[in-house]
């Protein structure tokens, strides 16, 4: 039974080959909406921690993953602080606190004791030199800090052995600013943001996944999914990884792309089939950051419409996850999403929320995204629209990161 109400919002955090290193976890109580404080910020990162820790455990807030915790300087001068799982977590200090004597004694104890330090929204400043030999990851606001001084900075800090973290980058473009200066992880969305290209040569790969997603919506024979399966061995592998990474009730792992064809059923083979389209898309596989977040997106909205229809049959919950996956699926094709959409044979309240975000579909779409940009506010409007409450959602996300950690573990 989940306790006290709060929002939880995670921002993933990659490295420099793509791959999802940890979340920044943020928090937010409902009654804290109405009015951002100083004070709710210090209460926030406090609370975070607390439940994270007592309530729900590390394992099912991150999964696989590290969490980056943001302090205030009461909260990192208190004794709680030192209870976090030191190999499990990144603490952050906010741009608040003031780099005088007393923050360098404890930031020089927490070092001591195997915490990884990280300064966040952090402009250089001599001032901080002392802690600058005590922190492991500096984060840098890319969208705050003026282009033509982001160089010079990038250029001071290395003067220390420092993980540099470019926040906020919302673009391939800022992608790859950041990569040339020689940031070493990037935290933002970046990765799932539709860019459409002119390709001088047809991808072969690409088409090959496109006209299995055809034959799957429309309910081809098995065989001839099959047959377009062999075209592409690597997209085979992948199929079976994601398969046998998550419990699906079967006594026996699936071990041939003809067993998995054969026993899954359709509605079962179209999510893996998707899924592994994302995991076939580039040299990251199953570790894709791109499929973790269609497949959260899925995941969520398949328990979330359980959880507005405790009784209803399958066939809804099956196009909410669906709805959830398909709607990056213009992302991995670097087309748009109305050309995807006519090719494929889709119900019209699927083709109504990938569309226009419009409908029941549309609209629990609409509160994924807003989760995983943090927006608590729109969470909140989103969750009256739908009828749902907190507590459902938070159940909802910590099911959906157990079951995103199984998928994505390798095997």
């Amino acid at each position: 039974m989940i306790g006290e109400k709060f929002f939880l919002g995670r921002q993933p955090i990659l490295d420099r080959s793509q791959q999802i290193v940890g979340f920044e976890l943020l928090f937010r109580s409902p009654e804290s909406l109405l009015a951002a404080n100083f004070l709710d910020v210090q209460v926030a990162s406090a609370s975070v921690i607390v439940n994270a820790l007592s309530d729900f455990g590390f394992q099912d807030v991150l999964g696989r993953h590290k969490g980056f915790f943001n302090v205030t300087h009461e909260m990192l001068m208190s004794d709680a602080v030192e209870l976090l799982p030191r190999d499990r977590v990144v603490i952050e200090l906010l741009e608040t606190i003031i780099a005088d004597a007393e923050v360098v004694a404890r930031c020089r104890t927490l070092k001591s004791l195997g915490f990884t330090l990280a300064l966040d929204d952090h402009v250089y400043s001599p001032s901080f030199e002392p802690i600058y030999q005590l922190v492991h990851i500096v984060k840098v606001d890319v969208l705050q800090t003026p282009a033509e001084e982001l160089a010079g900075m990038v250029s001071k800090l290395r003067a220390w052995p420092l993980t540099l973290l470019a926040e906020k980058v919302e673009s391939a473009e800022q992608y790859a600013i950041c990569s040339a200066l020689g940031f070493d992880l990037f935290q933002g969305y970046y990765f799932a943001r539709p860019v459409v290209l002119k390709q001088n040569k047809v991808d072969v790969a690409k088409l090959t996944m496109l006209q299995l997603m055809e034959q799957v919506m429309a309910e081809t024979e098995i065989s001839e999914i099959e047959e377009t399966f062999k075209q592409n061995p690597g997209l085979t592998y992948n199929l079976l990884r994601l398969v046998n990474s998550v419990a699906i009730g079967l006594r026996v792992r699936i071990k041939t792309l003809r067993h998995a064809l054969m026993v899954l059923g359709l509605e079962q083979l179209k999510r893996w089939i998707t899924l592994a389209l994302y995991a076939g898309s580039d040299s990251n596989g199953v570790q894709s950051p791109l499929l973790e977040i269609a497949a959260m997106r899925g995941k969520l909205m398949e328990l979330l419409v359980q959880s507005q229809h405790p009784t209803g049959g399958r066939e809804h919950s099956d196009r909410a996850f669906m709805t959830g996956v398909l709607s990056l699926i213009d992302v991995l094709f670097e087309v748009s999403m109305d050309e995807l959409v006519d090719k494929l044979n889709l119900v019209d309240d699927v083709r109504a929320a990938l569309l226009n975000r419009s409908g029941a579909l549309g609209g629990l779409l609409l509160l994924a995204e807003k989760l995983e940009q943090a927006d608590f506010v729109g969470v909140n409007e989103r969750l009256d629209h739908c009828g749902l409450a907190a507590d459902q959602l938070l159940a909802a996300q910590l099911e959906t990161i157990a079951w995103s950690d199984r998928l994505s573990a390798s095997l």
